[in-house]
């Protein structure tokens, strides 16, 4: 479904460079969950962004379903973030002023969704990851995992065929970072989303099809 080629990073600060990634090659096979796992700092966000069309490799190719999505127009690669992609990071990035049911509702409008319709869309994921009863409460009114759950809804709202999580139990406790979990594994069994996930966690690890190693921005 998705193949990087000799993806290289490399950020440019004034007469040093930094290379992030250096040559990464790997492939993300539908409806199966690949889990990343390295170091700090060893690229794995890094990674992450490439392949999912956030951020312009330095120099490789990254082919979604055949196509190269840095040979693209910028308006086609947004166009397949909004529709095809999905994802979650560590820190929910939810919008404060709005209810669960607005964050939620947001791609749909993005995609030029019409709102009654938007609306349908994150009531029905928002009870799909349990916050049924929740759709009017504001970030600051719900728990840590109960935003990743919002933030998962977000995610799943235009219904992609993939899902990026970046370190997704990472700022949650072990009980709320286990129920994250298994709501990830329930996407991938129940409705064969394809999940890459960057983790520290061995209970996130532990649900993966396939794990790859990263260091020093080389897979290993």
């Amino acid at each position: 479904m998705l193949r990087a080629q000799n993806l290289h990073k490399v950020y440019e600060d004034g007469r040093i460079n930094l290379e992030v990634l250096g040559g990464i090659n790997l492939e993300v096979e539908r409806a199966k969950i690949l889990c990343i796992i390295g170091p700090s700092g060893a690229g794995k966000s890094t990674l992450l962004h490439l392949l999912g069309g956030l951020d312009r490799p330095s120099k490789g190719k990254v082919f979604f379903e055949g196509r190269d999505l840095y040979a693209i127009g910028q308006e086609q690669r947004a166009q397949i973030r909004n529709r095809r992609i999905g994802f979650v990071f560590q820190f929910y990035h939810l919008l404060p002023e709005f209810s669960a049911l607005e964050n939620v509702m947001l791609p749909v409008l993005i995609n030029a969704g019409l709102p009654a319709a938007a609306q349908e869309k994150a009531k029905d994921v928002l009870r799909l990851v349990g916050l049924g009863a929740r759709l009017e409460h504001k970030p600051t009114q719900l728990s840590g995992g109960e935003q990743q759950r919002v933030a998962i809804a977000r995610a799943l709202v235009n219904d992609p065929d993939i899902i990026f999580c970046d370190e997704p139990t990472g700022n949650l406790d072990s009980e709320r970072g286990e129920e994250i979990a298994q709501l990830l594994q329930g996407l991938n069994q129940k409705q064969e989303k394809t999940l890459v996930i960057v983790s520290h966690e061995e209970k996130i690890a532990a649900l993966a099809d396939r794990i790859v190693h990263i260091r020093d921005g080389r897979l290993v």
